[in-house]
């Protein structure tokens, strides 16, 4: 009958064993899928399912500015409408107003 010490050293060389075939299948594995990527001209993005096109290709679409959509009439702070309101709309909705009294 084996002793607790012959089966922990047996499960610690088994755990070894597993490790070093899991490194060589990913290591062979990696090999075959670069030999692949180099055979049809593919590179990281196309395999990521990535365009290249648009940002990946580096090109960045221009922005407008977008027009304001809210005044406040006693500063002259705007909002676009866009993003987390103002503090100044913020305070003025809780102290009662309307947002429709703010559109410009």
């Amino acid at each position: 009958m084996s002793t607790l010490q012959d089966l922990l050293s047996q499960r610690a060389e088994i755990e070894k064993r597993i490790s070093d075939v899991q490194r060589e299948a990913r290591a062979e594995a990696i090999g075959r899928v670069k030999t692949m990527m180099a055979e049809f001209g593919l590179s990281a993005a196309d395999i990521a399912g990535k365009s290249v096109s648009g940002r990946a290709a580096g090109v960045v679409k221009p922005t407008g500015k977008v027009a304001a959509k809210y005044r406040n009439a006693a500063t002259g702070d705007t909002w676009t409408g866009r993003g987390l309101q103002p503090k100044w709309l913020k305070a003025a909705l809780a102290a009662g107003a309307k947002i429709s009294d703010f559109t410009i």
